[in-house]
Parts: C-alpha cells; sequence; structure tokens
C-alpha cells in the first residue's frame, strides 16, 4: 500500500473511522467519520504535513449518495457492462455498481488514502475483484460502458476539465450519470437533468440536513 509521510492508509482509516450503512443506500456498509473536523484535524496530526487533499474518502456525500442509490434501484444501468467510477472517495458508487450487476468496476482516485478507502470497503461488503484506478484519467479512454460520477463540480478549473472529458466519453458511447447536489461548478445548461434525491447528510459538511440532489447526463451525446 501507498503510504505518505511514514503513515499506513489502511491503518488510519481503520483508526479514525466507524462501519456504517450509507444513509440512502444502507444495504451498502463504509468506513465513515463519525465527525468531520476531528478527522480534517487528525489527518494533519498524524502524517505531519499541511495542505493535504481533505479526506473525502471519510463521507457519503450527497451526489455518491444519489448516484449510489439510483444505480440500485435501476441496475439495468450497469448491469453487464464495464463500469468506471471517476474520482470515486470512499467507492461508494462502485460498490453500488458491482451489487447492482455490472461485470466489471474501476474505482478511479489519486489519493493514497482513498485507493485504501476503496479497498477496504469492497472489502467490508464482500467484494472481491473491484479494481482501484490510482492514475489520473483525465483524458483516456478505456472503453468503459457507463461512467458514474459523484460531487465533482467543487472548484472551477477542475469541473472544467472533468467535465470537457465526460462529454468525450459520452460521444464516444460511453453513458455518463453525474450525481451533483447543486454545487457551484455543474454546467447545468450542458446536461439533462433524470432524476431527484432527498439526501440524509450532516450539517458539519452541508448547509442542511435533507440535501437535494440531482441525477444528470450530458446532453446531446446519443446514449
Amino acid at each position: 500500500m501507498t503510504r505518505r509521510g511514514g503513515a499506513d492508509p489502511q491503518a488510519f482509516i481503520r483508526a479514525e473511522t466507524r462501519a456504517l450503512p450509507v444513509p440512502l443506500a444502507p444495504e451498502i456498509t463504509l468506513h465513515l467519520a463519525v465527525e468531520s473536523v476531528p478527522i480534517w484535524q487528525r489527518t494533519e496530526e498524524e502524517l505531519g504535513e499541511m495542505g493535504l487533499p481533505p479526506p473525502f474518502w471519510a463521507f457519503a456525500w450527497a451526489g455518491g449518495q444519489a448516484l449510489a442509490r439510483h444505480v440500485l434501484d435501476h441496475p439495468e444501468i450497469v448491469r453487464g457492462r464495464r463500469v468506471l467510477d471517476f474520482a470515486a472517495g470512499s467507492g461508494l458508487v462502485a460498490i453500488a455498481a458491482w451489487i447492482a450487476g455490472a461485470a466489471v468496476v474501476e474505482a478511479a482516485d489519486i489519493d493514497p488514502f482513498a485507493q485504501a478507502a476503496i479497498t477496504l470497503n469492497a472489502s467490508l461488503n464482500g467484494i472481491e475483484g473491484l479494481h482501484v484506478v490510482t492514475d489520473d484519467i483525465v483524458g483516456t479512454d478505456a472503453g468503459w460502458d457507463v461512467v458514474l460520477a459523484g460531487d465533482i463540480a467543487y472548484e472551477r478549473d477542475t469541473a472544467t476539465r472533468v467535465f470537457a472529458w465526460l462529454e468525450s466519453l459520452g460521444a464516444r458511447g460511453a453513458q455518463v450519470w453525474i450525481g451533483d447536489p447543486g454545487r457551484s461548478y455543474l454546467p447545468r445548461e450542458r446536461l439533462q437533468w433524470i432524476a431527484e434525491y432527498g439526501v440524509p447528510v450532516t450539517r458539519e459538511l452541508e448547509d442542511s440536513e435533507i440535501k437535494r440532489t440531482a441525477i444528470w447526463r450530458p446532453r446531446d451525446t446519443g446514449n
């Protein structure tokens, strides 16, 4: 397992989280932080460096919860297909795709702690064979049939780069599904609204206890 600052990511995750059901997808259990602020502080202290990526892997974010629920309720989206969970974080959406019957599931995240969390969470749900992708894959095309992306519109430049890539995958023939609770840089004018969910979240992370979260698809891809 990749190490950063001498820390063992899997040991850190086990020590700092609890195995809890996902509020909107309780059939899935994840290693989750009980409180948000302490784990942010603990991450900095444990690794001995500042400015680390926030531990997004420690939370079931609204976009991922809605997307996981949608996939579980509509398994035909992924059944028998090669699926990518992009910016997977905890691996929630990848696990949902696996449960829904995907033939191959790849969970991509460049954070070594997210990679460790995905592996631990897959094991926690009795899943073997889920592939963790560690490279920055934006701009690549490995022939995925379905690409799932939850909560990816936080930062302007990243969102611009990622959505252009997702649109190119859709134009090639992949089905692209996006879960988003109204983040600032979601290009709504280029997307088609599919469904909406009320997602239980915490006020430590969001501005309400129920976050209205939509499922979107790129427009004009023919898929």
